[in-house]
């Protein structure tokens, strides 16, 4: 979302993001001409009359799962926005019993969180990367 128009969204889409995500981003764009969304959030400027780029991941419940916000010069990775969606969809599947670790990627072990993984992450990833090599 962002307050380009959805013909600026679909000209990024069809001569940007097709050729750096294969097909293009697998959600829609949207606009949000005024920044009322993005005065909700706290990265749009009125007196510009622009957003910061913020991403926001909010779970079917409506709760944020995870954001970021970046400075305009800074470019943000679909990839990693669309690993980490994975991600969190997978914790919410699994209830909380499985917990992805830095750099996760779908089909990856996860970690089973609870009292007995304090402090031993590194076993567990050393032994993940072992078995990776």
């Amino acid at each position: 979302m962002s307050v380009d128009s959805v013909f600026v969204h679909k000209m990024w889409n069809d001569n940007e993001l097709s050729k750096m995500v294969d097909g293009g981003i697998p959600f829609p764009m949207l606009s949000d001409g005024g920044g009322k969304v993005g005065t909700i959030y706290g990265i749009y400027d009125e007196n510009a009359g622009i957003e910061t780029r913020g991403r926001f991941i909010i779970d079917p419940d409506g709760v944020i799962q995870g954001y970021e916000v970046l400075t305009p010069p800074v470019g943000r990775n679909v990839s990693e926005s669309i690993r980490q969606i994975q991600a969190f969809q997978l914790v919410r599947e699994s209830k909380g019993t499985q917990a992805t670790p830095s750099g996760w990627q779908p089909g990856k072990m996860t970690l089973k969180p609870g009292p007995d993984l304090v402090g031993k992450v590194w076993e567990v990833w050393k032994t993940e990367m072992a078995y990776e090599k």
